[in-house]
């Protein structure tokens, strides 16, 4: 899981990077419309394009049929059987195409929550960092400390809070930029990533211990050593909204409407039958 999550963040990083001081909206929109095309290639070529085309003309003909005899109820019950039928299959006919989708789908996603997500930090303003230990730590007040470089500031001690085994400071922002916090356990030192920026950049709440599912879910930063004394560092990054229409959304509404609407309208040049 390492490996693939080190060479996509290499590849968004390199593809977001022309668009960085973009908006938001327009760069997902971008996004989008090279997904949606992308989607209806897979869909293209995994789906029985003739048997889908097939099905589809018995559910236009079953729709003529209730119109046609409106006044027959057999037929009618009839025609709304032959229906549901046919959508049993066109449903049965597209679940190939969305199992070759689903995990590429999933990775992407994944990749572009952090990168959409978050809000970085601005100068002046103040956030959490916390630091969960793995049990081996537990036993008494842990011998842990936090250094920031300059930009940073760290505003209290760290607070110890032994029922979750955690440890938690709060620092601010002095100036923008990209930066790195050093934690210091029982004599073993441990990086994170912290963005001071309004640009789209990729941001990392987290950094876990090196377990796949959580690797999965917190993709951004490479996993804390193995076998080491802390099991996760987190900063808390304000979530991002999408401005549409003076509307906050989610990114991820606005890029699954997108991305169907794309694939929607382009599904006649590209030859695919959805």
């Amino acid at each position: 899981m390492s490996i693939i999550n080190s060479a996509l963040r290499m590849v968004f990083d390199g593809i977001l990077f022309p668009a960085r001081n973009w908006s938001p909206l327009l760069s997902l929109a971008i996004l989008s419309l090279v997904i949606g095309i992308a989607m209806l290639v897979v869909f293209k070529y995994t789906s029985n394009q003739s048997k889908l085309a097939d099905v589809k003309r018995r559910i236009h003909a079953g729709l003529f049929e209730i119109r046609l005899f409106n006044d027959d109820p057999i037929a009618i019950f009839k025609a709304q059987g032959e229906i549901l039928r046919h959508n049993l299959s066109y449903l049965r006919l597209s679940l190939v195409p969305m199992l070759w989708m689903i995990v590429p789908l999933l990775l992407v996603i994944a990749q572009l929550q952090f990168h959409y997500g978050y809000d970085g930090l601005v100068p002046g303003e103040s956030t959490i960092v916390k630091v969960k230990l793995a049990g081996t730590a537990a036993e008494g007040r842990p011998d842990v400390s936090l250094e920031v470089p300059p930009g940073l500031r760290v505003e209290t001690p760290g607070l110890w809070v032994p029922e979750t085994n955690e440890v938690a400071w709060r620092i601010s922002a002095q100036d923008g930029g990209s930066y790195d916090l050093a934690l210091r356990v029982a004599g073993q030192e441990y990086a994170k990533s912290v963005q001071v920026s309004g640009a789209i950049v990729r941001r990392s709440p987290e950094r876990v211990a090196p377990v796949w599912w959580k690797e999965l879910l917190f993709p951004a930063e490479a996993p804390l050593p193995d076998g080491g004394a802390v099991e996760s560092i987190a900063v808390a990054y304000p979530e991002r909204e999408i401005s549409v229409f003076g509307f906050g959304v989610h990114w991820m509404i606005v890029f699954f409407v997108l991305s169907m609407a794309f694939a929607f309208a382009l599904r006649n040049r590209v030859g695919v039958t959805i």
